[in-house]
């Protein structure tokens, strides 16, 4: 499907695997590309199934996500599972759980802290002791979830803002875009540091291709990316190694 679409993924439709989503600013531009993409189906002999197909939407469920003009959201109907997921008897029920939480992680400010109790549960070495802190925490979360904030969308024409601080736990960072009066949150990301990492230093080749400034912050106002550095993620999450895999592919 990306090569039948190939030119137009930038600008009129969003692409996974079978699944397409066709954008525009206003009503007129929308419907010029949703012609540009069926001619390119049409051309390619490919057909679509009309009970599949949704029209004209202000929103559609994507990828267990709402997706609006306003931004991304979750899904209700894909988090109700973690909002009914019954307290793991097992640690291998545990991981499941969180597993499903971790999907969501961008969404949860102090993601990290919330799950602490949780993932030390699943060490090697911990014996799985449901204590009332772990009890605490699976309802945090489930709680967060429910509530959690929908993150604005990248705009190139804004300056971007990336909190980030560090301690001897972890780092932690907030990207957002200053929008009216307000910094809109765009992601959260926060990441336990363990051994020395040799590929940081190559980080300075990369960091040279933007224009930034660095700007001081004093802790009262700088609790976002503070709280997520003193309770990063455990080196076990499934979110920070793929992300840290595709960093290797890019600086092997």
């Amino acid at each position: 499907m990306e090569t039948v679409l190939r030119g137009l993924t930038s600008e009129a439709c969003l692409v996974y695997l079978d699944d397409i989503i066709i954008v525009g600013r206003t009503f007129q531009e929308h419907l010029n590309n949703i012609r540009k993409v069926f001619q390119r189906l049409q051309n390619a002999n490919l057909k679509l199934s009309p009970k599949k197909c949704r029209f004209f939407r202000k929103e559609v469920s994507y990828l267990g996500h709402i997706i609006s003009s306003d931004g991304v959201k979750t899904d209700p109907e894909k988090t109700k599972a973690v909002v009914d997921w019954p307290r793991p008897e097992t640690v291998y029920d545990l991981r499941s759980f969180l597993g499903l939480c971790t999907y969501y992680r961008r969404f949860v400010r102090n993601f990290s802290a919330i799950a602490r109790p949780l993932h030390k549960l699943t060490e090697a070495r911990s014996s799985f002791n449901w204590i009332e802190e772990c009890e605490k925490s699976f309802n945090s979360l489930k709680q967060a979830l429910i509530t959690s904030p929908i993150l604005t969308y990248p705009r190139t024409d804004k300056e971007f803002i990336l909190d980030t601080d560090a301690s001897n736990e972890g780092i932690g960072a907030v990207l957002s875009q200053k929008i009216g009066n307000e910094e809109c949150v765009i992601a959260y990301f926060s990441k336990s540091l363990g051994k020395p990492k040799g590929q940081i230093a190559r980080w300075i080749q990369r960091l040279q291709e933007y224009d930034f400034e660095i700007q001081h912050r004093k802790g009262t106002s700088h609790g976002n990316a503070d709280a997520l550095s003193r309770r990063p993620c455990k080196e076990s999450c499934k979110h920070c190694t793929n992300a840290e895999k595709k960093w290797k592919q890019t600086f092997p």
